[in-house]
């Protein structure tokens, strides 16, 4: 039966709402909670909630006046102490981060050597008007050897038109040579333009001959060189081995390696192995060379998937090296238990729903425009490194624009799209204005955020994973039956999936003895010494760390970990327990154990070896494009060693331009940069045209069977001949064409699957 959704009453309020939305920004500042806009064509003068007053300068000038910060605003005299504190704590994160963006382009440019001419330099000439007609920038007169210009320093409005010539030049060759938008923000085009800007009129780029020899190698010495603080952590602290097998649809496969510490991660090796059968023994060869090229002493687990050629591979270790842990990837192991979640009946359909509200609204050119006009040019799509990522990230962004999504289905501009009287048009507009869809929206990333949190950390590079994945694992678990106000018959189903999936993968001794030695779980719950299953992964953990041994095997169980258990000693202390109380970004329980553990010192090596461990091999899985984007046609004739100079450089690069984006900036590690994994979710049929996520369990399944298994790893379709839709694309080809009218047709609005969501109203999930 269909809702009766709106009423006179309510179609008024609705429209005070868009008028006072068509006031505010599209944006998540904490100063639009005060703040409207005076005028919706001045962006600059804002009103006021509290007081009335208009004042200019933005938004930023409207929290200096409910902060009551003197200089530029009067103070609000209805401002609460509360509200002060906000806009108070809004205006410091600010100049924090100003201030960490000025740093980093400061220390940006002390990187680049300072070029010296011989001689004295003449100083700058300073632009004026004459230089209209003097020296305008032509790169083609340049190019024809005529006489060069000199770096120029002004901030006037002729300045300004020549940056935007030099910019026009750039875009020309990013445009022709294809290169991505995002590689402008690497730091090392910053520095590529500030030599270049420092140098002067006169520089050459280099020949191909320069970038395919000497500067290669001179990169790949760099990059040595700066992963040298990541390899003397090996043998502080000890590392993983991280490898995991790719086969494209072609069946051409590649096997990856890197090596993970506290550090960071380094990548160590690509091997395209096509013509090898990836078995165990193949793979314990492999894994185990690299094991004997480090040290077998600096390593302390081996992380890959699950599956059967693995398993024979850790056999073999066990026998040859049976000291070093191996252990599943957590990433894909999460991944897998998420989509079998997202594949329950009250999830899918409501994900299935989202799905074609979303495809529907990217298939056509007007009904793209107006969700962008709405939502103040917000996509509301949001691509992620899964699929399943992409899912959450969707509905995430769709329940942050709900109400915009609504404002717009009833709009005239939406009644008059003649899109919107086909089926497909009917069943979205149901879809926006269903109180049920809403509410199955909130139970999803209700019931999911706690494991996506878990996902974000494992995925991460803020901190090692070992030490968290246990204990957060349990808390989601927690938070997932307080979601369903703990009626078992509800959250049982969805608890069994995370059990399954978790059960020898997730819970080796390694992930139980982290838990026990986290200050933050055991001084939080000391009943976790009384598991027998978190107690035997302890012994096996001081039985690998200090084998054939004894003694002191008795000293850290018997004396030293006593001492733990019982909060002897600096345990004991005040501020041993204020400084694992909190578990946020400033956390580190290898430090906890660097400053508390000095009385148990063999124990304190263990805890802060198996502290400072990843749980997640999804990291090797990042150079599958690198090695792809070297690999081409136009670069087979490149030797074996310059194939592997140009990947070990370019992952590398990409491994430290990562870890510090998230460290620094706080990207969301779950966003991709590129559009791949959201086809599904603005293309119909998407998923059709494109490779499945392989993984080396996808791999290790189809090296044990015959060629059909492996041919059904293939996409439907040609992968080279299908473009992946970016969600910025504007001149895609519209469906306007495919789709009748459908004046006439009945739809049914809601389904009995979705009415078994009405117990779970948006304001009981909210709270």
């Amino acid at each position: 039966m269909a809702e009766t959704v709106f009423s006179a009453s309510s179609g008024a309020s609705n429209a005070v709402c868009e008028v006072e939305k068509s006031l505010k920004r599209g944006s998540s500042d904490i100063g639009w909670e005060f703040g409207l806009l005076a005028d919706p064509t001045n962006l600059d003068k804002l009103k006021c909630k509290l007081c009335g007053k208009v004042v200019s300068g933005g938004i930023y000038r409207i929290k200096q006046h409910i902060a009551h910060i003197k200089g530029n605003v009067a103070p609000c005299p209805k401002s609460s102490d509360d509200d002060k504190a906000k806009c108070k704590s809004a205006l410091e994160e600010a100049k924090i981060k100003k201030r960490k963006k000025d740093r980093h382009k400061e220390e940006v440019k002390e990187e680049v050597q300072r070029i010296e001419v011989e001689g004295s330099r003449k100083k700058p000439h300073v632009l004026g008007h004459i230089n209209k007609f003097a020296s305008s920038i032509d790169v083609n007169s340049l190019m024809e050897g005529s006489k060069k210009m000199q770096q120029q320093n002004t901030n006037d409005v002729l300045w300004k038109q020549r940056t935007y010539i030099v910019h026009q030049y750039l875009a020309q060759w990013v445009y022709e040579a294809c290169v991505p938008f995002h590689a402008i923000d690497n730091d090392s085009f910053e520095k590529f333009v500030e030599a270049v800007g420092q140098f002067g009129p006169d520089y050459r780029p280099p020949n191909q001959y320069q970038l395919r020899e000497p500067l290669l190698k001179e990169e790949v010495e760099k990059t040595q060189k700066s992963l040298k603080k990541q390899e003397e952590e090996w043998s502080v602290n000890g590392c993983s081995i991280l490898t995991t097998v790719w086969t494209d649809c072609k069946t051409k496969s590649v096997m990856n390696l890197c090596i993970n510490c506290k550090e960071g991660t380094t990548f160590i090796s690509s091997k395209e192995t096509s013509k090898e059968a990836h078995t165990g023994k193949y793979i314990f060869e492999y894994v185990d060379k690299c094991i004997e090229d480090i040290g077998s002493q600096n390593v302390i687990q081996v992380v890959m998937d699950n599956v059967t050629n693995n398993m024979e591979a850790r056999e073999m270790l066990k026998l040859k090296r049976p000291n070093v842990f191996w252990t599943s990837c957590s990433s894909y192991t999460l991944n897998l238990m998420l989509q079998e979640i997202g594949n329950q009946p009250k999830f899918k359909i409501i994900i299935e729903k989202a799905k074609a509200l979303t495809i529907f609204i990217y298939a056509h050119h007007k009904t793209l425009a107006l969700m962008r006009k709405f939502t103040k040019e917000r996509d509301i799509v949001r691509p992620g490194v899964t699929k399943f990522a992409t899912s959450f990230l969707t509905l995430q962004s769709l329940m942050e624009k709900k109400n915009e999504l609504k404002t717009m289905v009833i709009s005239d501009a939406w009644d008059q799209c003649r899109h919107s009287k086909s089926k497909k048009g009917k069943a979205a507009y149901s879809t926006t204005l269903s109180m049920n869809f809403w509410n199955g929206v909130t139970l999803c990333l209700k019931v999911l955020a706690p494991l996506v949190k878990v996902f974000r950390l494992v995925e991460g590079n803020k901190k090692p994973s070992m030490g968290f994945l246990y204990g957060e694992l349990q808390e989601a678990k927690e938070e997932i039956k307080g979601t369903f106000k703990y009626q078992e018959v509800n959250y049982h189903p969805i608890l069994e999936i995370i059990d399954a999936k978790a059960r020898d993968t997730l819970d080796s001794p390694l992930h139980l003895g982290a838990y026990l030695l986290n200050p933050y779980y055991f001084f939080k719950d000391q009943s976790i010494q009384y598991d027998p299953r978190v107690m035997e992964g302890i012994f096996t953990c001081v039985e690998k760390f200090f084998p054939d041994d004894f003694e002191v095997q008795n000293i850290v169980i018997n004396v030293e970990l006593l001492k733990y258990k019982k909060k002897e000693g600096a345990f004991g202390r005040g501020m041993a327990e204020v400084g694992c109380a909190k578990n946020d970004d400033n956390y580190d329980p290898v430090g906890w154990w660097s400053i508390y553990g000095n009385s148990v010192p063999k124990l304190q090596r263990m805890a802060i070896k198996i502290l400072s461990l990843t749980t997640s091999s999804s990291v090797c899985e990042k150079n599958w494009n690198s090695f792809e984007e070297i690999h081409t046609k136009k670069m087979n004739k490149l030797d074996a060693t310059r194939l592997n100079n140009l990947v070990y450089v370019q992952f590398n690069a990409k491994l430290i331009n990562k870890r510090k984006m998230e460290i620094e900036r706080g990207v969301d590690v779950l966003l991709a940069s590129e559009a791949s994994k959201a086809q599904r979710w603005i293309v119909d049929g998407g998923d059709e045209g494109f490779e499945p996520e392989l993984t080396c369990g996808m791999v290790g399944e189809a090296s044990r069977t015959d060629d059909s298994v492996i041919s059904g790893l293939e996409p439907k379709r040609s992968f080279r001949n299908v473009e992946v839709r970016e969600l910025y694309e504007d001149d895609f080809v519209s469906d306007e064409d495919t789709e009748g009218d459908g004046d006439n047709e009945d739809f049914e609005f809601d389904s009995d699957i979705e009415r078994d969501l009405e117990g779970y109203g948006e304001e009981e999930l909210e709270g």
